[in-house]
């Protein structure tokens, strides 16, 4: 049976403090589990000590996951940055549901190969849908756009984001970080908020009817 496989590895693991990454990178792990636990198949399991891989429910489910996993990383501020692939797969063997291992089939290696073929590219996602290959490619061109925002916000900005996605009113993001409120409304127009999230609703929306 065909299956929505996720698989995600550590961006340049090896040029950065492995022991941070490794801790922030469970730390995720265990939060996706957790709270997507009616949405997951095959939990979320490193593999690899830089990589993971789980079964999902559905596509939509693959897609909100990983805006979930991505807002995570901005709430806390974690310097991890992770590629995925999400790939809607034959798994020939019976799904684990305790732990994502003694799984075979082809949807599993395609979802490798990919993953191994974005290591040389700038783009962070790679999306092979359950729908048709217009769709497939109309998902990954937004998650290109998707993942620029993402990776045009420094460090130092993840808390400024994370208060605008929370969708509090700018003069509230102002008072909470003790801003002046013109800056504030100017930051949340130059980080291109808006932009971001219509690129997720756009995702999801394009999904339900390509």
């Amino acid at each position: 049976m065909k299956y929505p496989i996720l698989m995600a590895d550590i961006v340049d693991s090896r040029k950065a403090d492995q022991i941070l990454l490794i801790n922030e990178f469970k730390r995720i792990v265990n939060y996706i589990n957790n709270r997507w636990e009616m949405s997951i198949l095959s939990p979320l399991t490193i593999t690899l000590g830089d990589e993971f891989q789980g079964v999902i429910k559905d596509m939509e489910s693959c897609y909100k996951l990983v805006f979930d996993m991505e807002e995570f990383i901005i709430e806390h501020s974690l310097s991890i940055k992770l590629r995925y692939v999400m790939n809607y797969g034959i798994i020939e063997t019976p799904i684990n549901r305790d732990i994502a291992y003694e799984m075979l089939g082809d949807g599993l290696t395609q979802a490798r190969e990919q993953l191994n073929k974005l290591k040389a590219s700038s783009n962070r996602f790679m999306i092979l849908s359950d729908k048709n290959e217009m769709n497939s490619a109309v998902i990954s061109d937004l998650f290109l756009l998707y993942g620029s925002y993402i990776d045009s916000w420094k460090l130092n900005e993840y808390q400024m984001v994370s208060e605008f996605l929370k969708d509090k009113d700018y003069k509230v993001v102002a008072k909470n970080l003790g801003m002046n409120k013109s800056s504030t409304w100017r930051r949340y127009k130059s980080l291109h908020i808006e932009e971001y999230k219509t690129t997720k609703d756009l995702i999801l929306t394009l999904n339900r009817i390509l």
